[in-house]
Order: structure tokens, then C-alpha cells, then sequence
């Protein structure tokens, strides 16, 4: 096999690919990645079995076809180092050799013929949709899903297709963020009846692609798999098992206390009321009233902070805790100037709503 790769290009495509491939793991050549080159240009792959991912590298010019499957980490960190324009790649008898203008690498693989297959997207698409809308979903629900496994189906984003809408939900058990976007064309109704939780890793991954204004993303499910193409990007994944809450009974519909807050002030104003928080002391007081919101915590041995809003409040006076870090992330990601946020009582959940498509509830903390 030869091929003359353009570095910036493939350093990119390694850059994408390589955020698959397992730091550790029983089967040595999924630290590998796979690159296979013919008529119709180059492919490089990778998989940790759950997850796969392919990238075809443009500006790519192959001079003899083959496939070779080489440590992910070496080349890559070889290909971000070099200062080269043009990188030469050559296997021989197995072994490949990576060529700049002044240096030479030789590097020992794993038999490709080994390398487990990662699925291509076959058939029609079930569901198509703006990458960039897609993206900015995602940007808004990720960061509330399960980081840990004990509940597992919560390590995962909900999809729900029902005609033109697509919902995604995140949870964690003490807050959830649903985002709702348009599709273009109506999604498959088989898929009205399925339950399709995609792993956060697999999302996140969807994330690290490169977006046009136009670039549309295609998605296919099979076997219990996801199938995602976009561009010249195809990535698989196992479905995330288990039963996602039934959150619609979650979404609090009786509140009477509302308000209007501007967004970048009320971040600004939690960001500084956390700063005097502890592990003892993780929560953020908000005392609402007429005419000011009030933030406050208190750490022993630190001491307290108090920030005051001016606000246009026609509810009840009270008062509530949160964890900050909770709402912060949530104020983070919405990118209107100002959201509304609904009350009820103070052991009941907060309600955070950003235009008609977000919606994000979180769990009070007791601060008594």
C-alpha cells in the first residue's frame, strides 16, 4: 500500500477517529486503527467494539491499494509533530513506514484481517437532520446525563421521532434537560414505537464534527445499533439498554410562579454566589420577592456571599436551594438573552424554559 497524505488533512481525521479508540482494554488491536486505501480513496477506521467510527480523508492520493491497521496514539502524535506538507505512508510486508521530507518512522502493527468490523450506513435514511441543529440539541442536553453507570439507561440521550419533531432528553435522576428541533422531512413511523437511547459518548462524539450551515446528517437504526453518516464521517453504535424515565410525568405543568431573568446577569450572579461554597456547603439560596432575587451561600470556616438582582416578580415570596454547578451548566448553553424560570414549592423542582424548543428541570437541595 501507498499513499501520499495531505498532514493537515489526515491529522484532522486522526484527531476525530482517535477519540474512539480505548485507553485500555484486554484486545490490543483495538488500540489500533484501521486504514484502507482503494479506487475510491481512503477510509480510516476505529472501534471499541460498542462504538465505531469511519473518516474518508480527502486530499489523499493513492498509489497502491491495501490496508493496514497501526497504533492510534504513535501515529497520530507522529503526524501532529511533523512539519511536513505532504506525509508519505507505505506498508511492506506488513510493516509501515510514515515519510516526512527529513524523517522516517517505522511502525509495527496488528494483522488487518483481524480488526473487527465496524458497519457502513446501508439502506435509506430513517431519519435526516441539520448537523448544526443537531449539534446545538445535543450542546443542550449532554451535560445532564448519568457520568456514572448505576442506573445505566441514564448514561443516555432519549431520541424520540414522531413526524417532523425530534426530541432528545438528558438525565441524571436529579435533573433533566429536553430539547425539541424540526426536521425537514417526516422521520420513519417504525420508529414512533422505538426506544432509542444512544450512549452520551456516541453523542459527544457527533459533537467534534466540523459543521456547514447545510450539512445534513442521515440516521439509521439495525440490530440494536445506531447508524449516523455526515459528510464523509459514518459512526455506529450500540444502543444504551434499559428503561428511560418516563419524564413527561416529570415536567411540573402548575406552577404560578414565574419570572423573567436575564440570562448572562443571572449566570454571573450564581457563578459568584458559588464561590463560597463547599463540600459541606454546595448549595446557592434564592430568596425571591417583589421587587429582587437574592443569592446567597454559606461555608463554614469560609464564610457567606449574598448577590442581589433587581427583577419584575408579581408571585409568591419564597425561597428555594439549588446546587449551583447545576445551574450553571443549564444557563451556559442556552443562547437567548434572557429565560424564564417557574417555581412551586420549595422542596419542589425548578423549571428553566429558553423559547418554545428547551425545557430543563432541576432538584432542589435542602439547605437547612
Amino acid at each position: 500500500m501507498k499513499i501520499k497524505f495531505n498532514r493537515a488533512a489526515l491529522s484532522e481525521s486522526l484527531a476525530l477517529v482517535t477519540t474512539v479508540v480505548p485507553a485500555r482494554t484486554t484486545k490490543p488491536i483495538l488500540q489500533g486503527l484501521k486504514i484502507e486505501a482503494g479506487k475510491e480513496g481512503v477510509l480510516v477506521s476505529a472501534t471499541d467494539f460498542e462504538i465505531g467510527i469511519t473518516c474518508s480523508i480527502s486530499h489523499a492520493q493513492v498509489e497502491e491499494a491495501g490496508e493496514a491497521v497501526v497504533p492510534a496514539e504513535r501515529v497520530a502524535s507522529i503526524v501532529r509533530e511533523s512539519v511536513d506538507e505532504v506525509l508519505d505512508f507505505q506498508v511492506t510486508e506488513g510493516t509501515s513506514h510514515l515519510r516526512g521530507a527529513d524523517s522516517h518512522f517505522t511502525i509495527y502493527g496488528y494483522p488487518p484481517d483481524q480488526y473487527p468490523e465496524i458497519p457502513g450506513f446501508e439502506g435509506k435514511a430513517q431519519i435526516k437532520v441539520n448537523l448544526v441543529k443537531l449539534q446545538e440539541a445535543l450542546e443542550h442536553c449532554l451535560f445532564a446525563t448519568a457520568k456514572e453507570n448505576t442506573r445505566y439507561a441514564l448514561s443516555g440521550i432519549l431520541w424520540e421521532a414522531i413526524g417532523k419533531k425530534l426530541t432528545l432528553v438528558g438525565t441524571d435522576g436529579r435533573r433533566l434537560a429536553k430539547y425539541k428541533l424540526t426536521l425537514a422531512d417526516e422521520a420513519d413511523k417504525k420508529l414512533e414505537t422505538e426506544k432509542i437511547i444512544v450512549p452520551a459518548k456516541t453523542m459527544a462524539l457527533l459533537g467534534r464534527i466540523g459543521a456547514g450551515e447545510k450539512d445534513e446528517v442521515a440516521v439509521r437504526l439495525a440490530d440494536n445499533k445506531i447508524v449516523i453518516a455526515c459528510g464523509s464521517v459514518v459512526i455506529s453504535s450500540t444502543l444504551v439498554e434499559g428503561n428511560f424515565p418516563k419524564y413527561e410525568d416529570i415536567i411540573p405543568t402548575d406552577y404560578k410562579n414565574k419570572l423573567a431573568l436575564n440570562t448572562a446577569a443571572t449566570l454571573s450572579a450564581v457563578r459568584r454566589a458559588a464561590l463560597l461554597t463547599n463540600e459541606d456547603s454546595k448549595g446557592v439560596r434564592l430568596a425571591l420577592s417583589k421587587k429582587s432575587l437574592i443569592f446567597t451561600s454559606r461555608a463554614p470556616e469560609m464564610g457567606d456571599a449574598e448577590i442581589d438582582m433587581g427583577i419584575d416578580y408579581k408571585g409568591e415570596a419564597m425561597e428555594i436551594g439549588f446546587n449551583p454547578q447545576f445551574i450553571v451548566e443549564a444557563l451556559k448553553v442556552i443562547r437567548e438573552d434572557s429565560f424564564e424560570l417557574q417555581l412551586g414549592q420549595s422542596d419542589r423542582p425548578g423549571l428553566i424554559k429558553s423559547g418554545a424548543n428547551y425545557l430543563y428541570i432541576v432538584m432542589p437541595v435542602s439547605l437547612s
